[in-house]
């Protein structure tokens, strides 16, 4: 199950300098959150990702933050800056970030070996203790991660699953996670939702699509399951010739996916920071995409 991504992120060289120093406002803020809502240790949690997360709920709010000077927390002999409004913003965000590690933790508690389980193990419980606050703050959050990673397993251990079928909790969490950014529960059908839930959608249908791509050196040599792997009856004897058969194939359904995700943001009406957010999706996914499908050494048979 995706849960910590890490691939929703900027490309840097083509943000202002301004547009970055906001960016950079927003994670860093995202990381003083998480120490105030769930302590030290939950700052292991921050993530692009969620950083995406919050920055979409400042862009379709109507109250943009400014920002202030401070010395970083983590290390205060560093400047950074922080928002001087969004709090709302920043808790809902902080709440994901420790709800999908804990799943995480969970879920590599079962798939892990040795090694692996035992450091999943040792974070467990600060995961556990972090994941119970934010759950009973956003017992709807807990519930759609929870209700992801079940349909997951089901999916995975089924006969023969398709990626389209493989990819679907994990669209269907996002598309669940970003509807909630419209905040009209009493006009769910808005415009404005209808469109959040389609930017989720496709972006979690991307997500997962290019981690499975990239793991499929990794799971190829652990015989974990990946749905590339299982469509093209991959093994550790195919030829490089198999091997760029998938990748073609992966950046053909990634870019149909990801031309879906940019039809929903060019029709969303955002009130703030349209730069950062269009860089991100327009700019920053294609650009991961191309480097891990193309620009990545390639895989060879004796590698695997």
């Amino acid at each position: 199950m995706v849960l910590v991504f890490g691939y929703i992120r900027p490309q840097k060289s083509e943000l202002l300098v301004r547009e970055y120093d906001q960016y950079k406002a927003v994670y860093c803020s995202l990381c003083r959150q998480l120490g105030k809502s769930y302590g030290m240790m939950a700052r292991l949690t921050l993530s692009y990702d969620c950083t995406f997360y919050a920055l979409m709920q400042f862009a379709v709010g109507t109250e943009c933050p400014g920002f202030h000077a401070g010395r970083c927390v983590v290390n205060p002999l560093k400047k950074c800056a922080y928002c001087n409004v969004g709090e709302k913003e920043l808790i809902a965000a902080s709440a994901l970030s420790v709800i999908m590690t804990y799943y995480k933790i969970k879920d590599d508690i079962a798939d892990s070996h040795f090694f692996g389980k035992l450091r999943s193990f040792f974070l467990l419980p600060f995961a556990a203790h972090a994941r119970k606050r934010a759950a009973r703050d956003f017992p709807w959050m807990d519930a759609v991660v929870s209700r992801s990673i079940e349909k997951q397993n089901k999916t995975e251990q089924g006969d023969n699953p398709c990626i389209d079928a493989c990819a679907e909790p994990t669209s269907e969490m996002l598309r669940q996670v970003f509807a909630s950014i419209a905040g009209k529960p009493e006009d769910p059908e808005s415009a404005e939702a209808r469109i959040l839930r389609q930017f989720g959608y496709y972006l979690g249908r991307w997500v997962y699509l290019i981690d499975a791509a990239d793991d499929i050196g990794k799971d190829l040599r652990s015989a974990s399951f990946n749905p590339f792997i299982l469509k093209f009856q991959l093994s550790q004897s195919s030829t490089q010739e198999e091997l760029d058969k998938v990748q073609n194939y992966a950046n053909q359904v990634l870019n149909h996916t990801l031309s879906q995700l940019i039809a929903a943001l060019n029709i969303l009406d955002l009130n703030h920071f349209r730069p950062i957010i269009d860089n991100v999706v327009k700019k920053g996914l294609p650009e991961i995409q191309k480097e891990i499908l193309f620009k990545k050494e390639k895989m060879h048979v004796g590698s695997l």
